[in-house]
């Protein structure tokens, strides 16, 4: 029971900073740590991990929303679009082999964690600035497509590639572009929590319930500090923070 409560608690602290500080997935570092250190099977551990998420991104949207670091407009037609081309992806998926793919939410945590730190992003790139309303609506329903697709194709990434789209795609600085992907997660996570539990039946409600209140306390205190950052200090603690992360679980997933 303890080193349910603890593994549990870990998880939530890992989840709740990726998810306030860079938008990422609970589910990239709940899982992997349910699965290996308490034998939870891994269609449940996806299940717990995005019930968690669900408070965490939405307590992180109010947040950052306060802060005026929210696009609604473009969020929402992004996050149709994901929810859509997701049930693409999902379905593509079961007709090709993905082995290759499987490690691929890690790599791109790891290589946006280093450009953050390297190359920080501090405000809005020109081309968002001039580009119409018109221009981009097309834009986020393009992406959302793109990133739907992908995370139904591999089953993973959802945080980490829409973080990539918004920042280095579409242009956003970092803070909105936090704002705009747990605004998104919040209702992808919603949609896929349900429809696990639905599927797989109902989770060990105690593991539920400390992974989601660790995760939603820490996410909280993460997008606080986040908000009250500069930007280029919020760019290179999220860019140390992804790094870890994604080490982290690397080296969960060698052990398992």
């Amino acid at each position: 029971m303890l080193l349910k409560i603890l593994v549990c608690f870990i998880a939530g602290i890992g989840a709740g900073l990726g998810t306030g500080f860079a938008g990422m997935s609970a589910a990239a570092v709940i899982s992997p740590m349910l699965i290996t250190f308490l034998g939870v099977e891994p269609y449940m551990a996806v299940g717990i991990a995005l019930a968690s998420d669900v408070l965490a991104s939405a307590v992180s949207t109010y947040t950052y929303g306060k802060n005026k670091n929210l696009d609604i407009k473009n969020g929402l037609v992004m996050m149709v679009c994901v929810l859509a081309f997701t049930l693409v992806g999902s379905y593509t998926s079961s007709l090709v082999s993905t082995t290759a793919m499987g490690n691929f939410s890690t790599v791109m945590t790891l290589i946006l964690g280093i450009k953050f730190i390297v190359k920080p992003i501090t405000e809005p790139k020109s081309r968002l600035q001039s580009s119409s309303a018109r221009q981009k609506f097309i834009r986020s329903a393009l992406c959302g497509s793109m990133v739907g697709f992908i995370c139904g194709f591999v089953g993973a990434g959802g945080g980490m590639m829409m973080l990539f789209v918004l920042t280095c795609v579409l242009g956003y600085e970092l803070k909105t572009a936090v704002g705009t992907s747990v605004f998104v997660m919040t209702f992808t996570a919603l949609t896929g929590a349900v429809s696990h539990f639905a599927i797989g039946g109902a989770p060990d409600w105690l593991m539920l319930a400390v992974c989601a209140l660790s995760t939603l306390l820490w996410a909280r205190i993460a997008a606080v500090l986040a908000n009250k950052a500069k930007p280029k200090t919020l760019n290179r603690v999220t860019g140390i923070v992804l790094v870890i992360l994604g080490a982290s679980v690397t080296v969960v997933n060698l052990i398992k």
